[in-house]
């Protein structure tokens, strides 16, 4: 049945990744009233992409029966770099056939100029929290993205904290190590990123397991299973020292990076989301990496900040960035409003 009109406006919400593309349609509380994704098909170029994305679309709408003269905005977001105000992508290193892409005019063009933002993928999942997740009732947020790489968002009292480069928020790359740092797929070294990213994590495994580590995870690849945080993890919760070791050394880098940002922002709570969580508040594997990251802001932060501020994970999963740039697109109509 085709929700009241009194649970509206409605937005779009377009979170576009390097393998999915999740579209929601959102209503003015936050609520998720379809939901479809597709494959991004980076391989094949935009074209393909956006073909897949109006789909997903019309999909969702579909499911709502509604049709785009129901939906007030859309909300766009992508991985960096980009150009936020010029609503395009710059060079990202997931979407590389992407490049220089104008998506924010083109896909206003495509619905006849239906209202368009866009957004960091980031921060539009920051918003998310802020907005109707671990956050709502916060006026300050800092959100890690824990995945290949580490994002980050950052919102202060509605603010989304973009940079006037378009770079706001980019803690990921902060440097951790000042001396013989690893080395960054972004070409940095001491990252934050080299130390906590889940490719960073799987890569130097690999490089103590060829130095003669013992480590159950030798028995687990030869069992044809492909390295990664996920199978890192398993082999913690079987008691594996090495894997439990690399977990715990990421948890504490992490609590570095988030004593900077609480000197720096100070905000009222930091989250953590992604896939790279190790089970999340679910899991005890994830209470321990959660735990330790904690002690280590303890260890090092200011009194007053570290005993006010919320350290936890964030609540709305995978959802949370086209739930946030659906948010951050009724945002931008609410401020035009007010003008």
């Amino acid at each position: 049945m085709k929700p009241t009109k009194d649970s509206g406006p409605y937005f779009v919400g377009v979170d576009i990744g390097g393998t999915n593309v999740k579209v929601g349609i959102v209503n003015d509380a936050g609520q998720t009233l379809a939901f479809t994704k597709t494959k991004t098909e980076v391989a094949k170029g935009v074209d393909a992409g956006l073909k897949n994305i109006y789909q997903a679309i019309d999909d969702a709408l579909s499911d709502c029966h509604f049709t785009m003269d129901d939906i007030k905005a859309i909300g766009i977001a992508t991985p960096g770099t980009m150009d936020i105000p010029g609503g395009k992508l710059v060079d990202p290193p997931n979407l590389p056939t992407w490049k220089g892409f104008p998506i924010r005019q083109v896909v206003c063009d495509h619905y006849s100029g239906k209202k368009t933002i866009y957004q960091n993928d980031a921060n539009a999942a920051a918003y998310g929290e802020y907005w109707v997740g671990g956050a709502r009732e916060a006026h300050s947020l800092v959100l890690w993205t824990l995945g290949t790489g580490i994002g980050c968002g950052i919102i202060i009292d509605e603010m989304i904290i973009e940079g006037r480069h378009s770079h706001g928020g980019e803690c990921g790359h902060i440097v951790i190590q000042m001396t013989n740092g690893r080395l960054c797929d972004s070409g940095q070294y001491g990252t934050l990123e080299a130390y906590s990213g889940g490719k960073s994590l799987v890569r130097h495994c690999q490089e103590l397991l060829d130095a003669g580590r013992p480590s159950i995870l030798k028995e687990m690849l030869q069992e044809g299973n492909k390295l990664s945080p996920l199978l890192i993890a398993q082999a913690a919760e079987r008691g594996d020292e090495l894997s439990n070791e690399l977990i715990m050394e990421s948890a504490m880098c992490l609590g570095v990076g988030t004593t900077t940002l609480m000197h720096t922002i100070d905000p009222d709570i930091i989250l953590f989301g992604g896939a790279v969580t190790f089970g999340g508040k679910d899991s005890e594997l994830g209470q321990r990496f959660m735990n330790r990251i904690r002690q280590e802001a303890k260890t090092r932060a200011f009194k007053v900040p570290y005993e006010n501020t919320i350290i936890d994970f964030a609540e709305l999963g995978s959802d949370a960035g086209y739930i946030g740039v659906a948010g951050c697109a009724r945002l931008a109509c609410l401020k035009a409003e007010k003008k």
